[in-house]
């Protein structure tokens, strides 16, 4: 499936892309020890078909849970939740069901309270409404790990999350999504887990070898930064971020994939794609790919200037 079908699917509200129980075990395994004695909520579930279901269902003794809460969405009609506090993990249709008042939509006040009441948030919510959905989650505080379109890290409700820290990248990439017709639709690349749950990944440094060339990288017109990821002479992509200069303490401009391998502790985020005159950043009077200002921290410049 490309990015311009995503992006239809978007416009017509085809939200329907249902997460392989490969993909949620694949990123869900590396955060075990987050959901002990905790309730873990799926609100954009079908609890019959749902891969978070599942994968919580099977795993709930290993993982300590407390309960496991999924609502189910109907359009036109009244849905239900269903309740899982523990019995038989492995017969995964065990657990309490009950109707609810309306059609299981998350900005609803019945499943707000059921937020409320959960500790962590674990789904794949429909992407035309991501914005909708993150602002809920950040209204009530919560804890979370859900699958989202990589583009809607530059939105601008959700990259000022990212750059203050309340929103990180996790660490897989899901491929494929089921559809309601029974088809596979593959998303190579075009999709991404964001989460507020601390991960090994968002410590672990960078290692940087190259060497500073102001031919390599040049400075942008509308702001005092390098730009990593130029094109070279023989018209080949070297937009890898470990291509930021290790003797490099300025602002540096990165492509958005950055974000994938963000370490708080050794860079920080200043701002993203404008300069100083509020314009795309740009070079020799070309507009580069949307770039994301970065800049190293102040002790990871003081401990490289010890060694």
């Amino acid at each position: 499936m490309s990015n311009k079908n995503l992006h239809k699917a978007k416009k017509e509200k085809n939200d329907e892309f249902y997460t392989k129980l490969d993909d949620v075990s694949n990123e869900l395994c590396h955060y075990d020890k987050h959901f002990k004695n905790k309730i873990v909520f799926c609100n954009c579930d079908d609890p019959t078909t749902s891969a978070f279901w599942k994968y919580f269902h099977l795993k709930f003794q290993l993982l300590g849970l407390k309960k496991l809460i999924s609502t189910h969405y109907e359009r036109d009609k009244f849905s239900y939740k269903l309740e899982y506090e523990g019995g038989n993990d492995n017969d995964i249709d065990i657990g309490t069901q009950s109707f609810l008042s309306g059609n299981g939509d998350f900005r609803s006040e019945e499943c707000v309270e059921l937020l409320k009441e959960a500790d962590i948030i674990v789904t794949n919510p429909p992407f035309s409404l991501f914005r909708d959905y993150i602002e809920l989650l950040m209204k009530y505080n919560k804890k979370f790990l859900i699958v989202g379109n990589k583009n809607s890290i530059t939105y601008k409700e959700i990259f000022p999350l990212i750059k203050d820290n309340r929103v990180w990248l996790g660490y897989t990439s899901p491929n494929e999504f089921d559809t309601p017709s029974g088809t596979t639709k593959k998303v190579s690349g075009l999709c991404r887990w964001f989460t507020n749950l601390d991960i090994q990944k968002r410590h672990e440094d960078l290692i940087l070898w190259e060497t500073y060339d102001p031919m390599k990288f040049p400075k942008y017109d509308n702001y005092d930064a390098i730009d990593i990821g130029k094109t070279n002479k023989k018209k080949e992509r070297v937009g890898d971020i470990a291509l930021i200069p290790k003797d490099y303490y300025g602002v540096m401009g990165v492509p958005v994939t950055f974000v994938d391998k963000y370490n708080p502790e050794q860079f920080e985020i200043i701002k993203f794609r404008k300069g100083n005159n509020d314009k795309d950043l740009s070079i020799n009077g070309q507009c580069p790919y949307f770039r994301i200002l970065i800049k190293r921290r102040a002790q990871d410049e003081d401990n490289r200037s010890k060694n």
